[in-house]
Parts: structure tokens; C-alpha cells; sequence
């Protein structure tokens, strides 16, 4: 077991120093063209898969560091640069996540590397769990996964929203109910593999923020993949329904997923820490040559004490990440619901920060001459997306009370 510190090693000094010299060289230069288009930045993520960034390599050395901050360091410096691209770069992250962590190893080895492709033939994956009606809550899933006995054939049929990549992806990964009667215990993930009938892209969405990352529908109508496409396999799938329906008879009713939700919401809050971070150093580099009643605004108390408070803030938000994440690496129970916690802090923080931001720039800050404003339109999606805020904090408040808090 690794001890928990809070200075980085020579590794992770030079991952940061690398992912942010990417972040710093081709990332913010391309922010507000993609920005402005609100199209998927493919020449940024070719750029990034020639020097080992997008790669099945690269995130799968990052998830496997004892220390866990492998990560965090690297969303927090991509997502520093700019975070519509950086969600451009690592959606397909998540989708490899979904395999990973409920697929076989023979899943593993054949899905993830498809979801990434190599330097001139791109791949993208896409997760899609949420839908119109089972945003948070995920029990009023409707997407329906039918066994064909005589094919061996699963049937899908629904609609998923706000799914990053969805219907541009060459692999999707689909959350679908296989018994209704048992909600959310009653699901699986499949793997939808490339040019599969029945599945296309619908809606896509215009955002506020993160505009460089597709957002869109996925429709499944009649999507048929082969049982081996069920992750974990049906023999597992079968095992799990059962003690979960004697679970049900017995009274019993937690939620399975939840552990996984405390250890991937860290990642998450690090992207948020990395705009807030942006933002803070923006407006303090402004605070310093801005000048009004002749003398640099920081030296009125009013601003110098706003930028302390974000400073504390971005500060309190990355400790709270890194200790979520090592938990994570190390197997730790999430007893107070520790990741929860990152994230709800981390993007509550980073929408406070862009806020203030802008206000520390005035009029200027309201404009798109200066890229606050843009940072806060993407901060704000970090109360929502993930897990809302609220939500958050009623897994905070059952963790910590063990009351069935709604």
C-alpha cells in the first residue's frame, strides 16, 4: 500500500509538465475557434494521438498508478487548456471505463483498443446511460435489452441522451434493463459494435459550455448484437439476477454501482479544478496590470480578498480529489462518500470561480475577447453533469447518516 503524500514524484512532474505543455501549445490556441463552430475538434485530437495522448496506452498506464493521481494531474492540466476540447479527448475514456470495468477479459481485449484507434484512423467510444425520463434518477430507465434464444442475439430498444460522442462513436456502450422488476439491479451494459443496425445518432445538443465535446441522442430501434456483446457474459448475468431477486424478496435493496460512481467522480473533479484554476490565474495576472484611481486593482482590498478566497478554494478542491483518488488506487471504502464529496466541492468551486472571474475583469470579463467567459459557460455543467450537486449531497448526507435521506 502506497502512503498518501501531497508532493508530486518525479513521474507525475513530468506527466504535468507534459500534458500541460500540449494544453498550453496546441490546446488554448484552438479553444474559442472550436468553441465558436461547437464541432468535434478532430485535428486537436490527431495532434493529441501523435504524441501518445489519446491513446488505450497512455489511459491505461494513467488508471493503473498505485497513487492514483495520474489521473487527476491530467485532467486538471488538459482541462486548464481548455474544457470542451479536453472533454473531446477524454470521453472515450469513459465508454473504455464501462468495458473495463464489467466486461471479461476477452471483452476487454477485443472492445477498448477499437475505442481508440492509432494516429490517422481515430476511433471514438461513447457511454450512453442517461435518457429523457432517468437522468438521476437511473431506476426510471426504459431502454429494454430482450434475449433471443434461438439467434443469440440481444435486442435494444430506446433512446439515450446527453451521450458524449454519441452516434459519431465507432463503439457504444449501452445500459439497458434486462428485468424491470428489479430497477436498477435489473441492468446491464452492452457493447453496440461498429455499423450495427438500428442504432443512430438523434438530436444532437448546443450547449452553453463544453461546446467543442458532441453531446447527442442515441436511438436504438430493434439493435440487434450478438450475446457476446452482453458485458460480463450471460452466465454472470444470470447469477447476479437471481441473488438479486432473493435479494428483493428478502428486503434487501443497495445499489451496486455506487462504489464504481465514488471512484470515477474524482476524475471529474479534477477537470473542474482545472478551469477554476484557469480562471484564477487569469483574472489575477488582470488584477495586477488593470489599473483604475491610479494603482493596480489588486491592491484594493475588495479584489485582493476575492482572488485569496479562490486561491483557498481551488487549494481545499484539489486535496479533496487527491484523497479520493488515492482511496480508489488502494482499494479504500468510500465510508463518507469521499468521492462525492471531490466532486461536489470541486464543481461547485469551479462555477464560483469563473463567476468571480469575470467580475475581478468587469466588462471585459463579459466578453469573448477574454476566455473567462467561456470558462464560466463550461464550469457550470460540473454542477450537473456526473451526478448533480443535489445529488451529491444526498449521497453525502445517507453515507454519513445512514438514513434513507430522499
Amino acid at each position: 500500500m502506497t502512503t498518501p503524500s501531497f508532493d508530486l514524484g518525479p513521474d507525475h512532474l513530468d506527466l504535468r509538465a507534459w500534458v500541460h505543455d500540449f494544453a498550453a501549445d496546441v490546446v488554448r490556441p484552438a479553444a474559442s475557434e472550436w468553441d465558436e463552430k461547437e464541432e468535434f475538434p478532430w485535428p486537436v485530437l490527431e495532434e493529441a494521438a501523435a504524441i501518445g495522448l489519446y491513446s488505450l496506452d497512455f489511459f491505461a498506464t494513467q488508471s493503473f498508478d498505485e497513487t492514483g493521481l495520474g489521473i487527476p494531474v491530467t485532467m486538471e492540466e488538459l482541462f486548464w487548456g481548455d474544457a470542451g476540447i479536453g472533454l473531446a479527448i477524454v470521453g472515450t475514456a469513459l465508454a473504455a471505463a464501462g468495458v473495463s470495468s464489467h466486461g471479461t477479459p476477452e471483452q476487454v481485449g477485443e472492445w477498448v483498443p477499437q475505442m481508440f484507434g492509432s494516429p490517422g484512423d481515430l476511433k471514438l467510444g461513447a457511454f450512453c446511460s442517461s435518457e429523457p425520463d432517468a437522468g438521476s434518477d437511473v431506476g426510471a430507465m426504459r431502454t429494454r435489452a430482450t434475449y433471443d434464444e434461438a439467434t443469440d442475439e440481444w435486442v435494444l430498444n430506446g433512446t439515450k441522451t446527453w451521450a458524449t460522442n454519441g452516434g459519431i462513436a465507432d463503439i457504444h456502450v449501452v445500459t439497458a434493463v434486462v428485468d424491470p422488476d428489479l430497477r436498477t439491479r435489473g441492468q446491464a451494459s452492452f457493447v453496440v459494435p461498429p455499423g450495427t443496425r438500428g442504432l443512430s445518432q438523434g438530436q444532437k445538443f448546443h450547449k452553453h459550455g463544453i461546446r467543442a465535446s458532441h453531446t447527442a441522442e442515441v436511438v436504438l430501434d430493434q439493435c440487434r448484437v450478438p450475446g457476446s456483446c452482453l458485458l460480463g457474459g450471460k452466465e454472470k448475468l444470470d447469477a447476479r439476477l437471481a441473488r438479486a431477486r432473493e435479494g428483493a424478496r428478502a428486503g434487501a435493496g443497495s445499489n451496486a454501482s455506487m462504489a464504481t460512481f465514488e471512484r470515477t467522480r474524482p476524475a471529474v473533479g479534477a477537470q473542474a479544478i482545472g478551469i477554476a484554476r484557469a480562471a484564477y490565474e487569469v483574472a489575477l495576472d488582470y488584477a495586477k496590470t488593470r489599473e483604475q484611481f491610479g494603482k493596480a486593482i489588486i491592491e484594493n482590498q475588495a479584489i485582493a480578498f476575492a482572488l485569496a478566497d479562490m486561491k483557498v478554494s481551488i487549494d481545499a478542491s484539489r486535496l479533496l480529489v487527491w484523497r479520493a483518488a488515492w482511496m480508489a488506487s488502494q482499494g479504500k471504502t468510500f465510508d463518507s462518500a469521499e468521492g462525492s464529496m471531490s466532486k461536489l466541492f470541486a464543481g461547485e468551486t469551479a462555477v464560483k470561480v469563473t463567476t468571480q472571474a469575470m467580475q475581478i475583469l468587469g466588462g471585459n470579463g463579459f466578453t469573448r475577447e477574454y476566455p473567462v467567459e467561456r470558462m464560466s459557460r463550461d464550469a457550470k455543467i460540473y454542477t450537473i453533469f456526473e451526478g448533480t450537486s443535489e445529488i451529491q449531497r444526498l449521497v453525502i448526507a445517507r453515507a454519513i447518516s445512514g438514513a434513507p435521506i430522499r
